[in-house]
């Protein structure tokens, strides 16, 4: 054997055992990750299958894990009767999810180029990627219709926050069925007052789609208000129905929407409480949940709408009455972004 053979062999030897090291460490490191989570207190949480079947493994909450550990930011799941239980993570992650009949919608980090950029992908019942789609700014606001036969995603390309006026936003429809796809409502007809309405300022977001999957409802800003609009995809209209509404959730029965409205005398950093709005007498409610909440609310059932807040790992969640009884009460720790399925 040459001596050429030989230091070729002892540099392959050296890299297969470097390789192997590495790998037990990231092992150890993440069973560490584990054990000091369990010893504070958070949820266990184990690699396993995730799947967006309704009905499959009885009624569950799909949501992103934010608890610390190797396995933050995946999706995982719960049974909905034991929101505080053990959590089994998929692998998939996403910065903002939603999904209903199966169907999910997965806004991601694409961390494959040089700068980060973002994705929205579509995902089938077992988190396996439809189609991806790239997103012009953050991630924000998702939904999947209650058919599952659209998606819609909210992002930022300017400005970080709703609370500020310096921002704006870009919102998509995309429909599986026919793989149209719509880059943007701002191409739609609006309709305000009576009226075919035209501003360079309009921006849209916080989609919540009717049964009929047709239909829509959404909050749209312009000349420094915001508006509740109902659209039309077949149409692809909006018509403007009331002020002061911002990221609508129809209930599942059709019939209200919850909603974060702007109040006077709150903080401008703060400046939000959630309300219901019965859709036959326009009448609005406050729910009984007092903090300024950010976020486009889940309904769990015709009566109860699950919201985050920040917490010490960046969300939790919380849960009150739609009809403005009750109190808000802590659902889950270290959570966001939760689907309830079956």
């Amino acid at each position: 054997m040459t001596l050429q053979r030989r230091i070729l062999i002892l540099v392959c030897a050296a890299a297969l055992l470097a390789a192997v090291g590495a790998l037990a460490v990231v092992r150890a490191s993440s069973r560490a990750d584990e054990k000091n989570q369990a010893r504070a207190g958070g949820p266990r949480i184990t690699r396993g299958e995730v799947s967006l079947t309704p009905g499959d493994g009885g009624r569950r909450i799909v949501f992103r894990n934010m608890a610390w550990g190797p396995h933050r930011d995946e999706l995982a799941t719960v049974p909905a009767g034991e929101p505080e239980g053990p959590r089994t993570a998929s692998g998939v992650t996403c910065l903002r999810f939603h999904s209903a009949a199966g169907t999910g919608v997965c806004l991601q980090a694409d961390k494959g180029g040089v700068q980060e950029s973002y994705r929205a992908v579509v995902l089938d019942a077992r988190l396996k990627e439809v189609s991806a789609h790239p997103l012009a700014g953050i991630p924000t606001r998702a939904r999947v219709s209650p058919g599952g036969h659209l998606a819609a995603w909210t992002v930022f390309v300017g400005g970080d926050s709703y609370a500020g006026t310096n921002f704006s936003t870009r919102t998509s429809v995309l429909d599986l069925r026919t793989g149209r796809y719509d880059a943007s409502l701002e191409d739609f007809t609006i309709r305000k007052d009576g009226k075919t309405y035209r501003n360079a300022d309009v921006n849209f977001w916080g989609v919540t789609f009717t049964a009929d999957e047709r239909g829509f409802y959404a909050t749209l800003a312009t000349g420094g208000k915001t508006y509740l609009v109902r659209g039309d995809l077949a149409e692809r209209t909006v018509t403007t129905l009331r002020e002061n509404l911002e990221c609508p959730s129809l209930s599942p029965d059709g019939t209200r929407l919850v909603f974060k409205k702007r109040v006077e005398g709150a903080p401008a950093e703060a400046p939000w409480r959630l309300y219901a709005l019965d859709l036959a007498t326009m009448r609005e409610t406050p729910l009984a949940e007092e903090r300024s909440v950010d976020d486009q609310v889940v309904w769990t059932d015709d009566k109860t709408v699950v919201y985050s807040l920040p917490g010490d790992f960046g969300a939790d969640l919380y849960a009150v009455p739609a009809d403005g009884s009750g109190a808000p009460a802590r659902l889950m720790d270290s959570a966001l972004a939760p689907a309830f399925l079956g």
